[in-house]
C-alpha cells in the first residue's frame, strides 16, 4: 500500500482518494477523470494532472481536450489557489474498519504516518513478513543463482553462444538467422563475390545496468518468447530519459539472453517480463548485438587432432522437403557450423548431426573455406540423398540461447540464408479476402449493463486510441474503487471497450474515447460491450496486474489474441539499391504441425534500407506483400516473393507496442 494515500497503486500512477463529497467538475482531470493531483496548466487554458499529463505526453504531442500541438516543457504548475483548493477537499481515511475519521486531502499522508491504526497495523504486519527473507539479499547474483523468484522451468547455467576458446563469444548471424531477405547475394559474378567476402556479425555482450531506485523500471519495450514464432527475448524499442537509455549500451533489436545469470532465451514471453521486472539495484544482462555486415575474410582451417570425421545421409521425400538445419559461419574460424536442429524436422528425426558440427562437404562438394549460402544451395537443389561430411569436436556445443528452433518455422530466404529449408516459387496472386491471420479464440465479448445515479462516476481510466503511435483501440487501464463499475465487478483492467451504450469506441481517438465516456456516464443506465483477452500461454495469467511497481498497459502478448478486425494496418514502403539486402529477417508462417501462424520481424539489420527508414520494428507481424495477403503462406513462400522484389517493396504490418519493463 502507498505510504502518502493508504490504497493500492502502481508506482508512476497518481494517489487514490476516497472523498466524502461529489468533486466539481472544474477540479477534474479529464485524462484520468478523478480529481487533480499536482495541477498542471498547458498554454491553451487546460489543466490536468501532472503524471497524467506527463505519461500522455510519452505518446502524443497534442493537447487531449482541442488537440492543439503541445509539449510538456510548456506546461507550469497550476496557481496557488486551485493547488489549495484541491488540497483542502475532505477525503475519508482508507482503512474503514480501524479508523473512521475524515480530514483535508493534504493531510492524509501526516495522519497515515501518525495516528492512523490501521495504517500502523498494516506495517507491523508487513515487516513481519519481510524480515525472514532479508537474509543474503545484498550478495550478488553469481551464475547457476539469481535473485529473481526460482522457476523450475527456467534453465540456469551457461549460454555461451559459441563454444571453442572465444571469449568475446562473435558469431556470424548473417546467415544464421532464418528468413534473412537478403537478396544482395544473387546468383552474377558479383553476387557471388559478395558471398565470399559478406557476413552478418553480431556478438554477446554483458552489460550492467545500475539503478538508485531498485523500484524503477528499466524503459525498455520488449517482444518474442518460447510461446511465440519470434522464440527469443527481442527489445523492440528503449524509451526516452529511461534507466536503459542514460546507459546507452541497449538498443532496439538486442536479443536479451540472459537476466542476472538466468538463461531466458527459452521462457514464455510473461515469464522473462517477470524476471527483467524483478527490482534491484543492480542488474546483470547478457544481450545479443547485431553489428551489421562485415567484409571479414576467411581464416585458414584449423583443425584439432580430438576431433572425428562422421558421415550422414538424410533422404528427402522431395526437392522441396527442408531438412531442418541452421547454419552458421563463424568470425573466428573458417567453415560451415550447425547452430541448431529444428524440432520434428528430417535432421533431429535421422538424430547423428548435432550442434556445432563443422560441415566438411555435401555431396561431394568441398565446403571447408564455404559459406552457409552455398550450403543451402546445394541442399536445395537436390532431389533425395543429402550426403554429409561433418568434423566434431567432443563435448562441444553451440549454445541454445542464438535461436529457438522449436518456436519457429524457419525457411531460406536467398541463396545467403543459413537454414537448409528449400523454397519453393510463389505466384502473385491475390488470395480470397479473409482476415490475415486465423487466431485462435482467446478472448471473449461480455456485455454489462448496470443502473447507476447520474452523478455516479463510471471510475474507469482508459488508454490506447486510434490517434496513439501504435494505433490501439480503448482499452482500461485501472478501476477505481470509487465508481459504479468497482462495485459491479465486470469491467476488469485490460479490457478492450467497444461501446458505451451503442456508441462505437472502436476508431476513436483518445480524448472522444473519453469524451463519450464521459457523457454517456450520466445516464441512470449504462451499457458497455468488452472484449476480455483470455490468457491461453501463460500459466500465470495475472502476472501483469500483480506488478506493482510500472506504469501498467497491456503485455505485448496480449494484443496478439486481438481479433483481426480491431487491428490497425499500416503500409510501410522500403526502398534499395541492385546490391543491398532489405535488412529483416522473419519467422512463422503456416506449418503443417502448427497451422497459420503470423509472420514477425525477428531481426531489423543496421545499416540496411530497413534500419535506415525507422519504421519496421522487431515484433511487427506482417500481413501483406505488395497488397497480396500473407495468411496461409509458408516461410519458404514468402521469402522468394521478398526477394523478387529488386528495388522496392511495400510491406503491410500490425505493430504492437511490446511490453514495457
Amino acid at each position: 500500500l502507498c505510504s502518502e494515500c493508504g490504497q493500492a497503486h502502481l508506482l508512476l500512477d497518481n494517489h487514490l482518494y476516497n472523498f466524502q463529497d461529489e468533486v466539481d467538475d472544474e477540479l477534474i482531470c479529464h485524462i484520468c477523470l478523478q480529481p487533480l493531483l499536482q495541477p498542471m496548466d498547458t498554454p491553451c487554458g487546460h489543466t490536468y494532472c501532472f503524471k497524467c499529463l506527463e505519461n500522455f505526453m510519452q505518446e502524443y504531442n497534442f493537447c487531449p481536450m482541442d488537440r492543439k500541438k503541445l509539449s510538456f516543457q510548456q506546461c507550469h504548475k497550476s496557481s496557488l489557489l486551485v493547488r489549495n483548493l484541491l488540497d483542502k477537499l475532505v477525503v475519508l481515511c482508507p482503512f474503514k474498519a480501524e479508523c473512521q475519521q475524515t480530514m483535508q486531502r493534504c493531510e492524509l499522508e501526516a495522519h497515515l504516518q501518525n495516528r492512523c491504526p490501521g495504517f500502523k497495523k498494516y506495517k507491523s504486519e508487513l515487516q513481519r513478513k519481510k524480515n525472514p527473507i532479508s537474509k543474503g539479499k545484498e550478495d550478488p547474483p553469481t551464475k547457476g543463482e539469481t535473485n529473481t523468484p526460482k522457476d523450475p522451468e527456467v534453465p540456469i547455467g551457461d549460454s555461451s553462444l559459441v563454444a571453442e576458446s572465444s571469449g568475446a563469444a562473435v558469431v556470424s548471424l548473417g546467415t544464421a538467422e532464418p528468413g534473412l531477405v537478403n537478396p544482395a547475394f544473387e546468383e552474377t559474378e558479383e553476387g557471388e563475390s559478395l558471398v565470399q567476402k559478406t557476413s552478418l556479425v553480431a556478438e554477446t555482450t554483458t552489460i550492467e545496468i545500475h539503478r538508485e531506485d531498485p523500484e524503477e523500471e528499466l524503459g525498455m519495450r520488449i517482444v518474442g518468447g518460447k510461446d511465440t514464432p519470434l522464440g527469443n527475448i527481442v527489445v523492440q524499442e528503449v524509451l526516452r530519459d529511461s534507466v536503459i537509455a542514460a546507459d546507452g549500451r541497449i538498443a532496439p533489436g538486442d536479443h536479451i539472453l540472459e537476466v542476472n545469470g538466468v538463461n531466458i532465451s527459452s521462457v514464455t514471453h510473461c515469464q522473462a517480463v517477470s524476471f527483467l521486472r524483478h527490482p534491484g539495484p543492480v542488474l546483470h544482462l547478457m544481450v545479443l548485438q547485431e553489428k551489421g555486415f562485415s567484409n571479414k575474410t576467411a581464416q585458414q582451417d584449423s583443425t584439432s587432432t580430438n576431433r572425428e570425421v562422421i558421415h550422414v545421409t538424410l533422404i528427402k521425400r522431395d526437392r522441396s522437403e527442408p531438412l531442418g538445419i541452421k547454419l552458421i559461419r563463424k568470425t573466428d574460424e573458417a567453415g560451415i557450423f550447425i547452430l541448431d536442429l529444428l524440432e520434428g524436422g528430417l535432421a533431429a528425426k535421422n538424430g547423428k548431426l548435432s550442434r556445432n558440427d563443422r560441415v566438411l562437404s555435401i555431396n561431394g562438394q568441398d565446403l571447408r573455406q564455404g559459406t552457409p549460402e552455398a550450403a543451402a544451395q546445394i541442399i536445395q537443389t537436390t532431389e533425395s540423398r543429402v550426403n554429409f561430411v561433418i568434423l566434431r569436436q567432443p563435448g562441444v556445443q553451440l549454445g541454445e540461447s542464438v535461436e529457438d528452433g522449436s518456436t519457429s518455422n524457419s525457411s531460406s530466404s536467398s541463396s545467403s540464408s543459413s537454414s537448409s529449408n528449400g523454397g519453393s516459387p510463389v505466384h502473385h496472386r491475390r488470395r480470397p479476402d479473409q482476415n490475415h491471420y486465423r487466431r485462435k479464440s482467446n478472448y471473449q465479448k461480455k456485455t454489462v449493463a448496470i443502473k447507476k445515479e447520474p452523478k455516479e462516476s463510471l471510475g474507469i481510466t482508459i488508454g490506447g486510441g486510434r490517434d496513439n503511435k501504435n494505433k490501439l483501440p480503448i482499452y482500461v487501464t485501472s478501476v477505481q474503487p470509487i465508481g459504479c463499475l468497482f462495485r459491479d465487478g465486470r469491467i476488469k483492467r485490460g479490457d478492450v471497450l467497444l461501446s458505451i451504450n451503442g456508441v462505437d469506441l472502436t476508431h476513436l481517438n483518445y480524448y472522444e474515447a473519453v469524451s463519450a465516456l464521459k457523457s454517456n456516464a450520466a445516464s441512470h443506465s449504462v451499457t458497455l460491450k468488452a472484449l476480455e483477452i483470455l490468457s491461453l500461454n501463460s500459466p500465470e495469467p495475472s502476472l501483469d496486474i500483480r506488478e506493482q511497481g510500472f506504469s501498467w498497459s497491456p503485455l505485448w502478448i496480449t494484443w496478439l489474441g486481438l481479433p483481426s478486425n480491431l487491428h490497425f494496418c499500416q503500409d510501410i514502403v522500403l526502398s534499395k539499391g541492385n546490391l543491398e539486402s532489405w535488412g529483416f529477417s522473419i519467422v512463422g508462417g503456416f506449418e503443417e504441425s502448427k497451422g497459420n501462424q503470423p509472420f514477425f520481424i525477428k531481426t531489423i539489420v543496421p545499416g540496411t534500407p530497413a534500419f535506415r527508414d525507422r519504421k519496421l520494428k522487431c515484433g511487427d507481424e506482417i500481413v501483406a506483400v505488395n497488397g497480396v495477403p500473407a495468411i496461409g503462406m509458408s516461410n519458404s513462400e514468402l521469402i522468394p516473393m521478398l526477394k523478387e522484389q529488386r528495388n522496392k517493396v511495400t510491406l503491410t504490418v500490425v505493430s504492437w507496442p511490446g511490453s514495457l519493463v
